[in-house]
């Protein structure tokens, strides 16, 4: 997941995000992703948070229930595009886990995305507006 290699770890991320479709296989890994939430490398933040967005339908121990915090920071990640991945991750999150909706609305809601440039605030927003219509429709 951190390889130099771009094209290498996205290819594998998409791996292990279309294997958790069908199978628990991935989710013994669940604390890896997690470390690799806060890497430096957005790349890397918008792997994990992939990832996890994909494992969370396994997670019968609620082993999330101890990231959602850190997981919520990213709808305001420094990098536009890795907000927009987080925010779209969460409308998956809420759809497998319904008891973090609640959560993820008010999180979606409070979000401040005034640092964004005047080309990004509009798609943010309207990532967060339809990750919050999903959401409420579930």
């Amino acid at each position: 997941m951190t390889s130099k290699d771009d094209k290498y770890a996205c290819s594998f991320a998409d791996k292990i995000i279309s294997e958790s479709q069908e199978s628990d296989e991935w989710y013994e890994y669940f604390d890896e992703f997690v470390f690799l939430l806060n890497r430096p490398k957005s790349l890397v933040r918008n792997r994990a948070i992939n990832i996890l967005a994909s494992i969370v339908k396994w997670d019968e121990e609620n082993r999330f229930n101890n990231v959602i915090s850190d997981f919520l920071k990213h709808i305001t990640d420094e990098k536009p595009i890795s907000a927009r991945q987080c925010i779209k991750a969460l409308a998956k999150i809420g759809l497998a886990k319904p008891q973090y909706i609640p959560r993820i609305i008010y999180n979606l809601e409070k979000a401040d995305i005034s640092q964004y440039n005047d080309s990004m605030r509009p798609l943010i927003k309207n990532d967060i507006l339809k990750s919050k219509e999903s959401l409420k429709s579930h």
